[in-house]
């Protein structure tokens, strides 16, 4: 039942869309409650539940939890769109697709993250819908065929290298993770561009330019939050083995990160077990720690980078990671 607490925010979210527009205090609320959840981030205790076991008909609640997320994202874009649509253009929307833009981010991201990976064919079809209304289908393929493969490699274009700064990240990842999902899938790559502009053609059509730049903010605020999770999940790790092990990603052991984000935070576990569902991951001791959950390193990423790699840094040299590595002899007397 504390998954469902990630119904929350994107309800609030769906709330306010549905009841607008409103005038522009009405936004400090929300403001307000988005500075809270970053504060309590920070302080949050560890999550102390177990993971689900997948046996008998255990997991269909958790199914039904996160289609639902998936269909209350996709209300909320219709009604961002029929509101532009009827009511045009004001100033108050840009405070609105910024909100949007964040459920975005934080509900449609993750929860596509969840569905592109279950077996079922309805269900990633339905995590692509959600990534092409942020303008990102081919996060698909390069995520699943790429990212997972290449994790913590210099390859990878989604692994933050030591020390590299999240401007300097989200420059070069972006370009670079769809060049690769090009060369890993082209024609998938072509479909959900062509369902993208399809998308973005009848947004304009229904509510003009207004509705257009509103939908494309949107989209550049979930990727931005997106790219800050890719961007704090590896940095500065370096993988020693074939297969990504446990200390190969950054783990937080926040209970409002774990239960409001269907349990993305246990990173590590996902590396290892990339079809396992969220309600049955399992929090990994030996992985690096996050000083904060995910909506404080966001934060801590985008707003003071130079304290984020100060505090990444340390716990990679207290766990001896990344640059910090200890060298481990081999056979023949080398050492890697």
């Amino acid at each position: 039942m504390r998954h469902v607490l990630s119904l929350v925010f994107p309800l609030l979210t769906l709330g306010f869309v549905a009841t607008g527009p409103h005038a522009p205090a009405a936004a400090l609320p929300g403001i307000a409650l988005v500075a809270a959840v970053v504060f309590v981030d920070r302080r949050a205790r560890a999550a102390a539940a177990p993971p689900i076991e997948q046996s008998g008909g255990a997991s269909w609640p958790f199914t039904a939890l996160v289609v639902t997320l998936a269909l209350v994202q996709l209300v909320t874009l219709f009604l961002l769109v029929r509101m532009i649509a009827r009511h045009g253009w004001s100033w108050d929307l840009v405070i609105v697709g910024w909100f949007v833009g964040n459920n975005s981010g934080w509900c449609s991201l993750v929860v596509a993250h969840e569905l592109i990976h279950r077996r079922a064919r309805a269900l990633r079809l339905l995590g692509r819908a959600l990534l092409c209304t942020v303008l990102y289908d081919h996060f698909f393929v390069e995520h699943l065929r790429g990212h997972h493969v290449r994790v913590a490699t210099p390859d990878d274009p989604a692994t933050a290298r030591f020390d590299e700064s999240y401007n300097h990240f989200f420059l070069r990842t972006v370009p670079a993770q769809f060049r690769s999902a090009w060369r890993l899938g082209r024609r998938q790559v072509l479909v959900g561009l062509a369902v993208e502009a399809a998308l973005v053609a009848a947004i304009t059509f229904v509510a003009g330019w207004p509705g257009l730049v509103v939908f494309v903010w949107q989209a550049y605020g979930a990727i931005t939050v997106l790219e800050a999770v890719n961007y704090f999940e590896h940095w500065g790790l370096v993988r020693r083995g074939a297969r990504p092990g446990a200390e190969d990603a950054w783990d937080t052991d926040s209970w409002l990160t774990h239960y409001t984000l269907i349990g993305l935070s246990r990173h590590a576990d996902h590396h290892a077990h990339a079809s396992r569902p969220f309600q049955a991951l399992r929090a990994v001791a030996e992985s690096p720690k996050l000083p904060g959950g995910y909506y404080a390193m966001v934060a801590l990423a985008q707003l003071r980078n130079r304290t984020f790699r100060a505090r990444m840094t340390e716990e990679l040299r207290r766990r001896r990671l990344g640059p910090f590595i200890l060298a481990v002899p081999v056979e023949g007397g080398h050492t890697r």
